[in-house]
C-alpha cells in the first residue's frame, strides 16, 4: 500500500458478503479504519475476521479531527476510511478528510464497490444512460427551490429518502413534477429487498397501504 496514504473504501450495503478481495486486503492492512460508526463497523471486521485499530470519524466531529489525522498520515499512517454502507463521501462524511489529504500534497485512492443508486437505477427501468443524483433533499430551508428546479431536468433523477419523509417526497415530487413514472427501492441486497415501479400516484398508494420501512432509493424520470 506504498504512497497511497488514504484509501476510500466501500462497504456493503445490506450483505455483508458484498464487498471486494481488494477492499478486505486494504482493511486487513491498513494502521487505522476511519468509520462512521464503529459498533456498525465492527460486526463486518468481525465478520471478515479483520483486526485493525477502529476510529471514530463522523459528521460531528469532522471537522475536529481533521487536523490530528493529517499529522498522522504525514507521518506515514496509511488510512481506510469507511461508511456504514456504500462508498464513503456520497451522502455520507469524507469530503473534508480528501481535501485536507489533497491539499497537504497526500495521495488518495478510491476503492470501487457497493453504493445504493447504481442499483437501484438499473432495477428502476428508467433511462439509464443519462441521469442526476441528489441524494438527500433539504429537509426544510431550499426544499421547494429545489424540487422546483428537479421539475425541469431532463435526466433521470435519483434521491435518497428515510423511511419517516418518504410519503411527503413522493407526494411533493407529484406536486411539482406531475404523475410521472418512477421507482422506489428499499432495503436493497437484504432479505426484504423490495423495488416498486409505478406512477408517483400509484407509488403512493402502494406505500401508503403497505407501510414504511427500510431505507428508500427514489427514481423519477426526466422531463419529457
Amino acid at each position: 500500500m506504498a504512497d497511497i496514504a488514504l484509501y476510500l473504501v466501500p462497504t456493503p450495503i445490506g450483505n455483508l458478503d458484498d464487498i471486494t478481495l481488494r477492499a478486505l486486503k486494504v482493511l486487513g492492512e491498513a494502521d487505522v479504519i476511519l468509520a462512521e460508526d464503529t459498533r456498525t463497523s465492527g460486526k463486518l471486521l468481525k465478520h471478515h475476521n479483520i483486526n485493525r485499530p477502529l476510529q471514530s470519524y463522523h459528521i460531528f466531529n469532522e471537522h475536529k479531527t481533521v487536523e490530528k489525522l493529517i499529522s498522522r498520515l504525514n507521518n506515514g499512517d496509511v488510512m481506510a476510511l469507511i461508511s456504514d454502507a456504500g462508498t464513503p463521501c456520497i451522502s455520507d462524511p469524507g469530503f473534508l478528510l480528501v481535501r485536507e489529504v489533497l491539499k497537504n500534497g497526500l495521495e488518495v485512492n478510491c476503492l470501487p464497490g457497493a453504493t445504493a443508486f447504481v442499483p437501484a437505477l438499473v432495477n428502476s427501468g428508467l433511462p439509464s444512460d443519462k441521469f442526476v443524483f441528489e441524494g438527500f433533499l433539504p429537509h426544510k430551508k431550499g426544499r421547494q427551490t429545489r424540487l422546483q428546479l428537479l421539475a425541469e431536468e431532463q435526466r433521470t433523477i435519483i434521491l435518497y429518502e428515510s423511511p419517516h419523509r418518504l410519503l411527503k417526497c413522493l407526494g411533493q415530487l407529484e406536486e411539482h413534477m406531475g404523475n410521472r413514472q418512477a421507482s422506489v427501492s428499499r432495503e436493497l441486497t437484504k432479505m426484504f429487498e423490495e423495488t416498486v415501479r409505478g406512477s408517483l400516484s400509484e407509488l403512493i398508494a402502494h406505500f401508503t397501504e403497505k407501510g414504511v420501512k427500510g431505507e428508500f432509493v427514489v427514481v423519477v424520470e426526466g422531463k419529457s
